[in-house]
């Protein structure tokens, strides 16, 4: 059916924000069966950029699933990357970090941290309080890969300063020992 929405509207004026809701709505179907590359393809076919924007961001807004935030926040920053406020920019990025975060994280607990997906420090701090060290390490290690000449909102010491405060805290005692004298 969209296919054919397509077709009428390449022989028919249709109003811009009803093109922009129909390719938005076939996006995001696309992207929830998992057909990346169609919903390249659908995207690479709308001919006016201002109209693949407002697509691509709506769609990114109405937060899909991992996997399709993650297509949708790549997408943007590749091909719109100018056309974005700072603002914006650094949230999409932070959201295609935090995404590629989730996807280093074993399946089945992803689910507990997709909330978190647009903010890697607060999910970086909820893996240590959880104390989920060895997908700490992973998170970490794709955070510094990530964030290599970029700026997103925080930088490589952020995470550093995150983890000295939690090493700091897990060295904590909280009562004093007492010595026995005889």
């Amino acid at each position: 059916d969209y296919e054919l929405c397509e077709e009428w509207g390449h022989l028919y004026p249709v109003p811009r924000e009803d093109l922009i809701n129909l390719h938005r709505e076939h996006l995001l179907r696309l992207l929830e069966m998992g057909d990346m590359e169609k919903a390249l393809q659908l995207l690479q076919r709308i001919e006016d950029p201002g109209i693949c924007l407002a697509i691509s961001e709506q769609s990114l807004d109405q937060h899909p699933n991992l996997a399709a935030s993650h297509f949708l926040a790549d997408y943007l920053t590749a091909h719109f990357y100018a056309n974005l406020t700072t603002a914006r920019r650094n949230e999409i990025q932070a959201l295609y970090m935090g995404s590629k975060v989730l996807l280093t994280l074993p399946e089945l607990s992803r689910v507990n941290y997709f909330h978190l997906s647009s903010r890697p420090l607060l999910m970086l701090e909820q893996l240590l309080m959880n104390m989920k060290v060895d997908w700490v390490a992973v998170a970490v290690q794709t955070l510094h890969q990530l964030l290599a000449g970029q700026e997103i909102g925080f930088t490589v010491e952020d995470i550093d300063n995150l983890l000295s405060k939690y090493a700091e805290k897990a060295l904590n005692f909280p009562f004093a020992l007492k010595e026995k004298r005889s």
